[in-house]
């Protein structure tokens, strides 16, 4: 594939900081983006994806699903030919697992009365 075809790409966390820029295919799909925020996710961040399905990627406004295209993602207007795309980075957890955390930490609260009638 040519060099110029390539779009590139870097992700904004949470904190401000970067992942990137990388250079990808317009084939590659959003999933393989997330895969590959995991793998290069910093090591000191206190909040951190655990796979691919707790990030969520927004381009322009949009969250992008996992079946597109960077192809397709693109914004006809307003970035460079030859500029770098930013798309932000969300960690949200799956819902399962924050199901599970909340019943864990709702078992131990018991209702106790503490009035005092004098």
């Amino acid at each position: 594939m040519p060099e110029e075809d390539l779009i590139e790409l870097k992700f904004r966390l949470y904190d401000g900081s970067d992942i990137g820029p990388f250079r990808y295919s317009p084939a590659s799909t959003v999933a393989m983006l997330k895969e590959r925020i995991v793998t290069e996710w910093p090591k000191d961040k206190k909040i951190s994806p655990k796979g691919a399905n707790d990030i969520k990627l927004i381009n322009a406004g949009k969250i992008l699903e996992n079946n597109k295209t960077v192809g397709q993602c693109r914004v006809p207007f307003g970035e460079l030919p030859r500029g770098i795309i930013t798309m932000h980075v969300v960690v949200q957890p799956s819902v399962a697992k924050a199901k599970t955390e909340k019943k864990i930490d709702e078992a131990p609260r018991k209702n106790i009365c503490s009035c005092s009638i004098l």
